[in-house]
């Protein structure tokens, strides 16, 4: 009987692949943002805005209104088709109070901006969570979020805008 054997001789190639990964650009972190009333120095508008999503309100990172129809608005700066906006909520209490809010998008500073068209509602957002929400394209420079009602308060840990073809690129190298 005779036995056959093989040798097998793996051969790899070893190719670099230099591309750019792209990643929708949030707008609002760091751009100018302002609110009805700030509940006390914790509470600054700006927190929303700070590219940090900490949700303890005690740790500096969160608004705070105080009052009837509070509401908070960025500033894009530009007109922009935004088509996302992702809301960080209160995560060491409270996460009710953000229930009924309105996000409000467009050009119009009337009523502080809250003239704007509300593009939707804003209901559940677990204690901590994030929830993003999803739409049609809407031109416009400001986003506002909106709580009517009296003795409401309003806070929000992180506030993230995206538009259409908007877009964060980095170029990086596989090997």
């Amino acid at each position: 009987m005779r036995h056959q054997s093989a040798l097998v001789i793996q051969v790899s190639v070893l190719h670099c692949l230099k591309c750019a990964v792209s990643r929708p650009k949030n707008l609002a972190v760091g751009a100018e943002a302002v609110q009805s009333s700030t509940y006390n120095h914790l509470g600054a508008a700006q927190n929303a805005v700070d590219g940090n999503s900490e949700s303890n309100y005690m740790l500096g990172s969160c608004t705070h209104t105080a009052g009837d129809d509070p509401w908070w608005r960025v500033d894009l700066k530009e007109v922009h088709k935004v088509t996302s906006v992702s809301i960080t909520n209160r995560g060491d209490c409270c996460e009710e109070r953000i229930v009924g809010a309105q996000i409000r998008i467009g050009n119009s500073l009337e009523n502080n901006g809250n003239s704007n068209d509300p593009v939707t509602t804003i209901g559940f957002i677990p204690s901590g969570g994030t929830k993003t929400f999803d739409f049609k394209p809407v031109k416009g420079r400001y986003v506002n979020i909106f709580l009517p009602g009296t003795n409401k308060y309003l806070t929000l840990c992180e506030v993230e805008v995206f538009a259409e073809n908007v877009l964060y690129a980095k170029n990086v190298t596989l090997c």
